[in-house]
């Protein structure tokens, strides 16, 4: 949805780069690019307005001025001012501290409630609540039915008495709903009401009779993230209807532009709580006002990634293969490749899962021209062996590889690409997991050298041969001794420390990979 305005501003922060100061003129023509990207984005003019304030203001300060890289500081001040205009903090659910904790749905129709209640349902769950899906909206056709099959698509409870279709009493059904919810022992109530075409009094009215009948804990404004600058129109006609207390963006998987989810937060006072971003019942989460920015701004979401690795992986899984990369290559079959695989795939689209990873935004197109059934191409073709050649690859001959093609349906070919990478990636992960760096590159302080150690002697370089003369060949000698002394790194690269400065025995003794990175690792 951000991706014409993730262009837009990196374009923009481009031509700054290489400038060793930043003059008035600089700054005014880089708020003018921000100012018609956001424009073009469906933002809010007030918004774009106050947006571009800030930013010139804190630009045009000693904050930009006396910084030795001053695009980059700018870039810091766009992402703290995206930040801000986004909501600030994530902001938590309230519960309640006795009794069941009423969470209530209100939007237009068609904004994506029902299906939302759901995710948001399927989402309380996994945070080990246990809740009850409401159905009061008894006006669309069939409305009480959908929840009722959303409901056990997630696996939550549902409570529904009136068959709805324009029968029933609304604010009847969410009174009895909680009474209902603490004969039962359900701790959240998820009220989905009927959806508006338009600004209806009386369904507004209808809205907000139900939340004077059940006092609900939070009241969620469910917006289309793809309606644009209408969002800001709606919210605010909601927020004095009925009054919500958060926001939760439907669609955000959607191609139109963004500017709604930049426009809300602003323009009513009410932060964005979650954020839905595809049709299964997982593409939902809290929504992250830091996350969002750094993505808008093509910095990617590590952290999500993380989250999302640690959600999907067993931690016991993942000790067994690191133990056995540890082992040595061959104890990595080709079962634990594909389960890794599987679990992979758990976490979602990989072009998304790519998607969160910085500076992708420079290869957007080959992300999204990725197809998630290679991976199941993949899994055809290693289901397709005998249990001996996934533990031994490298029995797979010509006629092996034959059979297997045959029976995975694909060409011999794509057989041996697929062993042939299995062998390569087993050797890196191998080395990475013994502590020896990456092959082929230099050793990491703290990590171990990456250079493979042989007891056979190096041959000499042609034309390195040792000089005739006495005293020029001690003196080689003693400086190959003090290579030798220094480490493998020594002489390849800026003071002595390889090719990236990094050379074995160099750096501090102390170095420590950021914990976030070790765990993505």
């Amino acid at each position: 949805m951000f991706d014409t305005l993730s262009d837009r501003l990196a374009a923009t922060f481009k031509n700054l780069r290489g400038k060793g100061r930043l003059s008035e003129a600089d700054i005014d023509a880089t708020a003018r690019e921000i100012r018609i990207a956001l424009l073009e984005a469906d933002v809010a003019l007030p918004v774009v307005r106050a947006f571009i304030k800030q930013v010139k203001e804190r630009a045009l300060g000693v904050e930009v001025s006396g910084a030795l890289n001053p695009a980059q500081q700018i870039i810091k001040i766009v992402n703290e001012e995206l930040i801000s205009i986004l909501g600030g903090e994530t902001r938590r659910v309230r519960f309640a501290k006795s009794g069941p904790t009423v969470i209530m749905l209100a939007g237009l129709q068609g904004a994506g409630k029902t299906t939302l209640a759901g995710k948001l349902g399927h989402w309380l769950k996994k945070q080990k609540h246990t809740p009850l899906l409401v159905a009061c909206d008894l006006q669309r056709p069939n409305a009480v039915n959908q929840l009722q099959v959303v409901a056990e698509r997630a696996g939550v409870a549902f409570y529904g008495p009136q068959p709805g279709n324009g029968v029933g009493d609304p604010v009847q059904v969410a009174k009895d709903s909680i009474e209902y919810a603490k004969q039962k022992q359900y701790d959240v109530v998820v009220v989905d009401t009927a959806g508006r075409l338009g600004i209806d009094a009386e369904l507004m009215q209808q809205a907000a009779d139900i939340r004077a009948a059940v006092n609900p804990d939070e009241v969620l404004f469910v917006v289309d993230a793809m309606i644009g600058q209408d969002a800001v129109t709606t919210a605010q006609a909601f927020l004095d209807g009925v009054d919500f207390t958060g926001v939760v963006l439907s669609k955000l998987d959607g191609d139109a532009r963004g500017g709604a989810a930049l426009s809300v937060a602003h323009v009513t006072g009410r932060q964005i709580m979650f954020a839905s971003n595809g049709e299964k019942v997982d593409d939902f989460d809290a929504f992250h006002p830091d996350r969002m920015a750094s993505r808008i701004l093509g910095m990617g979401d590590v952290l999500s990634l993380i989250e999302k690795a640690e959600q999907t992986f067993s931690q016991e899984e993942a000790e067994k293969i690191a133990a056995k990369l540890r082992g040595g290559p061959k104890q990595f079959t080709l079962d634990d490749f594909l389960s890794q695989l599987e679990q992979v795939q758990k976490m979602g689209s990989i072009s998304k899962l790519l998607g969160m990873l910085p500076g992708m935004g420079q290869i957007r197109d080959q992300i999204n021209n990725i197809d998630d059934k290679d991976v199941n191409r993949v899994g055809a073709i290693i289901k397709s062996m005998t249990p001996a050649e996934r533990a031994e690859p490298e029995l797979i001959n010509g006629s092996r590889r034959a059979r297997i093609a045959k029976g995975s349906g694909v060409q011999v070919g794509e057989v041996k690409n697929l062993v042939e990478r299995f062998f390569e990636a087993r050797k890196m992960m191998s080395a990475m997991a013994s502590g020896k760096g990456m092959p082929g590159m230099p050793g990491i302080p703290g990590m171990g050298g990456g250079a493979k150690k042989s007891g056979k002697k190096a041959p000499q370089a042609k034309g390195k041969r040792k000089s005739g003369n006495p005293l020029k060949r001690a003196q080689e000698e003693a400086a190959a001794a003090e290579r030798r002394a220094l480490g493998p790194g020594a002489g390849q690269g800026p003071a002595d420390g390889g090719a990236f400065g990094l050379g074995a025995g160099k750096g501090p003794a102390d170095f420590e990979l950021p914990k976030e990175f070790k765990d993505l690792l």
